[in-house]
């Protein structure tokens, strides 16, 4: 694990540092606050990398998983009349079970099969969350809260003519030197720019009390919730059995996405399996700290790649960064407007989707068309695990009627 100290040390830090405002953002897109993202962040990322298959994986809270979360969230808060200290431990069970459920798929080997997901189902997947995150910050972006799809839908003809203007300054300047400052230099991650820049310029020029912060992140080792446990309930829980079987076959689909690209980039081979255990162990245990789930990430684990990490030490030196930061940072994190988290999930959102495929969309063959709009539109506003299922079912149903033509085709022939 140590024959490659300097790279994998480089590695972690360039990760975590790229991590961070990532994990912040979406904690608070999550409706658990900074802070759940960030302790999602730092077990995820530390125990997945101890635990999982991929040497240079590196996981933590990542878009989709936090897309379902935020209806997870949204909908045990609701039910607890909006007490959110009263659903916490629920939420937490239904994370903490998502993390089993994980590894339970890891161990009937259930990683073997992800390979015959059609990439047309995989590309209208994952353009269908970056809409979901879009649709979602529209209005953050002009200074207003929204919850999930259809609650966002409704507060955005509000938000747009009643627009914050501070708010929506400092979320389109994140947005802007976001994507200006990576024609710059790609060496320095420009989401950190972004993130100090306007964050620091908000708090020597600006009003205090002018735009909304992300609050209170707690100093110190995040603490255990024994709660989930001593208040556990089936008859309470057993509703949202599905949502944590959801986040579980999200995470599968999400980590061995990433795996395979960091497969092609340093040419090894992972373990799908034993990523799938790593992950759901590292999905339980941020649970039971109050995190956030999560899973492989895509951008950060190129980072890391790039920067010299070859060995599973580079994540968990990733994870221990954040809980450094946690530890010694929090109270200066605590200040950190919300418009800024917003303008950076309007960036990953936009990076999520597969703009390539959606503007050939119409040169494509008709079948791939209809399968990954199909999967789009289910995702957004549907269900994320069922869009998938109908989109492999028709996928096949599409290469079946075409074998039984083509076999036509040569008996007439």
């Amino acid at each position: 694990m140590f024959k490659n100290l300097r790279g994998d040390l480089l590695g972690g830090i360039t990760a975590g540092i790229v991590a961070l405002p990532l994990a912040l953002a979406f904690g608070v897109q999550s409706g658990l606050g900074a802070s759940a993202g960030l302790y999602g962040a730092i077990f995820i990322g530390f125990f997945a990398a101890l635990l999982g298959g991929t040497a240079t994986q590196i996981s933590g809270p990542t878009a989709p998983m936090t897309a379902v979360s935020l209806i997870a969230v949204g909908t045990i808060i609701h039910a607890n009349n909006g007490e959110v200290a009263k659903a916490l431990p629920l939420i937490l069970m239904v994370f903490f079970v998502a993390g089993l459920f994980q590894v339970f798929l890891g161990v009937i080997k259930f990683g073997n099969l992800i390979k015959y997901i059609p990439s047309t189902v995989v590309s209208g997947f994952m353009s269908g969350i970056g809409f979901i995150i879009l649709i979602t910050q529209i209005p953050n972006v002009f200074g207003h809260k929204a919850g999930g799809v259809s609650a966002s839908l409704k507060t955005i003809p509000y938000a747009l003519t009643h627009i914050n203007t501070v708010e929506f300054v400092l979320a389109v300047l994140t947005i802007f030197i976001i994507y200006g400052f990576k024609k710059i230099t790609k060496t320095i991650p420009s989401t950190l720019v972004a993130l100090l820049t306007i964050s620091i310029g908000a708090l020597l020029f600006l009003e205090s009390g002018s735009y909304g912060i992300i609050g209170d992140i707690p100093i110190g080792f995040p603490k255990a919730n024994f709660e989930i446990f001593n208040r556990f309930s089936f008859s309470s829980f057993s509703p949202y059995i599905l949502t944590a079987l959801t986040l579980a076959f999200l995470g599968t689909i999400d980590s061995l996405l990433t795996s395979v690209v960091a497969d092609n980039m340093t040419n090894t081979k992972h373990n799908s399996n034993k990523e799938l255990i790593g992950q759901g162990i590292g999905n339980a245990i941020a649970a039971f700290f109050g995190g956030i789930p999560g899973a492989g990430a895509t951008i950060r684990t190129v980072v890391n790649i790039d920067a010299g990490g070859k060995t599973k030490l580079s994540g968990m030196i990733a994870g221990i960064l954040l809980l450094i930061v946690l530890m010694v940072l929090g109270p200066l994190a605590s200040l950190i407007p919300n418009a800024v988290l917003a303008g950076i999930l309007v960036t990953v959102g936009i990076g999520v989707m597969d703009i390539k495929s959606l503007k050939t969309v119409h040169k494509q063959p008709l079948k791939n068309g209809i399968v990954m709009l199909l999967v789009l539109i289910l995702t957004v506003f549907w269900d994320l695990i069922f869009a998938v299922a109908i989109g492999v079912l028709v996928s096949y149903t599409f290469v079946v009627i075409e074998s039984i033509l083509n076999k036509k085709k040569i008996r007439m022939a």
